[in-house]
């Protein structure tokens, strides 16, 4: 269908200009810029190394590869770099896909792509027209036109959430932007508006609790509504009471550092991105008050903690889903100590099943088990999923108090997990203890049959990854870990005795990277032989590390591995 809607798009009337000189919004990185040129394509985890071919005739090594082309997310960063040679580029490939894909034809034809693809193209309309000739200006309107068109008639076929979000916003964006496509504004305005009731909460969270998507959706209500607002049209109230919603959440989800926490198959967040939307939204912060889209957010001094503290979704909402409740994240000022293994789809099919898997998260797991399971056929969702069965948050003077737990192993084991964790007010300090129960009556028998099928009790761990920028050894004898950040700052590891402590290899996923980077975690094992397993561990600065930091070396966020 997408393909039909797409060839009789480009019947339509194309349109004959802009309204007025669209300002370019979106951010791109200067040094994914430089390496584009240099003719070093990074796509969905995939390096190509093609200097001098157009980019339109690479082989597609994958269809995320392809998808992440035809986006056109890539113009943000040769419009980063803005010198005659990313002009050319930039210029040669937007042509090249028209005079390729322009009439109807290619993969590139979804509701999705368009929007996304339509929003570059009106942001760096005068980095793609600067120099070009009537014909090529002609082309480029007409191509743009035949887009908005198919947008109009196919939007609805996007799935819901972010896919559809991009393909309304784009249409939005084009409409106003494009002399005789303002016919198409209002539907588009109003149908946008019914996907914010429709899709974010009460709570400004959405299905997924993917805390990177949350802010893509949010980026693009934002540009909605400033397009709306610049041609002096209203915008929808449960639009804006959407973005309100949203902007405590976001601030809620993001670290000490800057950079968002990384759960259910969220990344960090373009540099600067998170930031740049805050700001444009013009949403006063507000102190955080309960859950944030199912986290909870511990902050004290330099440091921040933010915990998974709901069931992971489910349905289609929970297609990249993390077995991760009450896994945490620890950030000390800029520089995050304790993390998630993140997001492996950019790697592919292996590493992203792995990732979501409960040992790749910093809580604790029993051996062969996740907290949340897969389903019993095909369909890569968790569908046996971990409920919280208590839940606590309280402060007073002296520390942050959460206690939480979840029942992910009562099917299968009898057993419910319970994290306690107590941040100090000063932020040098995070102490935990984590316990396995079987309490009631059903739960302790079946408890006993796994114990007696197992002959040698249960085996379990604890697990904290490391940041791979974080050096790690054992220290004082076996008894501690000593952690050194790159501002100069000594946290100290220590636990009860309950366990054996090994320092063991890790990964660190991120997309924009052609490998896994290496890491190293912090495993405390053992095993319960009884109803109940206790292990208490300390995470604290070491004493002679001082209360500031002047800590001001800042990376280049990297282009390639």
């Amino acid at each position: 269908m997408n393909r039909l809607a797409a060839r009789k798009a480009t019947r339509a009337k194309p349109a004959a200009g802009f309204v007025s000189q669209p300002e370019p919004r979106t951010i791109g990185l200067y040094a994914r810029g430089k390496q584009l040129v240099a003719g070093n394509f990074l796509f969905a985890g995939h390096l190509i190394e093609a200097p001098g071919v157009e980019i339109w005739d690479i082989a597609r090594p994958s269809v995320a590869f392809g998808a992440e082309l035809q986006g056109f997310g890539w113009l943000d960063d040769l419009a980063a770099v803005g010198d005659p040679t990313a002009r050319k580029r930039a210029q040669d490939w937007t042509f090249g896909w028209i005079n390729r894909y322009g009439r109807g034809d290619g993969p590139g034809w979804s509701p999705d792509l368009t929007g996304r693809r339509l929003i570059r193209w009106i942001n760096h309309a005068i980095l793609l027209l600067g120099g070009q000739d009537r014909d090529h200006s002609l082309a480029y309107y007409r191509a743009l036109s035949h887009q908005t068109v198919f947008l109009s008639r196919r939007w609805q076929a996007a799935s819901p959430g972010l896919p559809r979000f991009e393909a309304l916003t784009g249409l939005i964006y084009a409409g106003l932007a494009l002399i005789g496509m303002e016919a198409h504004v209002d539907p588009a305005a109003a149908a946008l508006a019914r996907e914010c009731e429709r899709e974010v909460d009460e709570e400004g969270g959405i299905p997924t609790r993917n805390p990177e998507e949350l802010l893509e959706v949010f980026t693009l209500l934002t540009w909605a509504a400033q397009a709306l607002t610049d041609a002096g049209r209203l915008v929808p109230p449960s639009h804006l009471a959407a973005i309100e919603r949203i902007a405590p959440t976001l601030r809620a989800l993001r670290h000490a550092d800057g950079g968002l926490a990384r759960f259910h198959g969220g990344g960090r967040g373009l540099e600067g991105r998170l930031d740049h939307a805050l700001a444009s939204s013009g949403v006063k912060p507000v102190p955080p008050g309960g859950l944030a889209m199912g986290f909870t957010r511990m902050s004290a001094g330099r440091s921040s903690v933010i915990v998974d503290t709901a069931m992971p979704p489910g349905g289609l909402a929970g297609a990249s889903a993390h077995a991760s409740t009450l896994a945490f994240e620890l950030t000390s000022g800029r520089r995050p100590l304790i993390v998630s293994c993140g997001n492996g789809a950019p790697f592919g099919t292996d590493w992203h099943r792995a990732s979501r898997a409960t040992q790749s998260h910093s809580t604790l797991a029993i051996d062969g088990f996740s907290s949340s399971r897969f389903a019993h056929d095909r369909r890569e969702v968790l569908e046996d999923r971990a409920r919280i069965t208590l839940m606590r948050q309280s402060h007073d003077a002296e520390a942050h108090l959460l206690l939480a737990g979840h029942d992910g192993w009562r099917g299968t084991h009898g057993l419910v997990h319970l994290r306690d964790l107590s941040l100090s007010a000063d932020g040098r300090r995070l102490d935990g203890t984590d316990m396995l129960a079987a309490d009631a009556p059903a739960d302790k028998e079946r408890l006993q049959s796994v114990l007696r099928r197992s002959g040698g009790g249960i085996g379990f761990a604890l697990r904290f990854h490391l940041h791979p920028d974080a050096d790690a050894e054992i220290d004082m004898g076996g008894a501690a870990v000593s952690i050194a950040l790159r501002s100069g700052e000594i946290w100290v590891f220590r636990h009860d005795g309950q366990a054996a402590m090994t320092l063991e290899p890790s990964v660190y996923l991120e997309k924009g990277r052609l490998m896994p980077r290496a890491a190293r975690q912090i495993v405390l094992a053992a095993s319960l032989q009884d109803f109940q397993a206790r292990i208490g561990w300390t995470l604290a600065k070491a004493q002679d590390t001082p209360l500031a930091i002047r800590d001001i070396d800042r990376e280049e966020p990297p282009s390639r591995p």
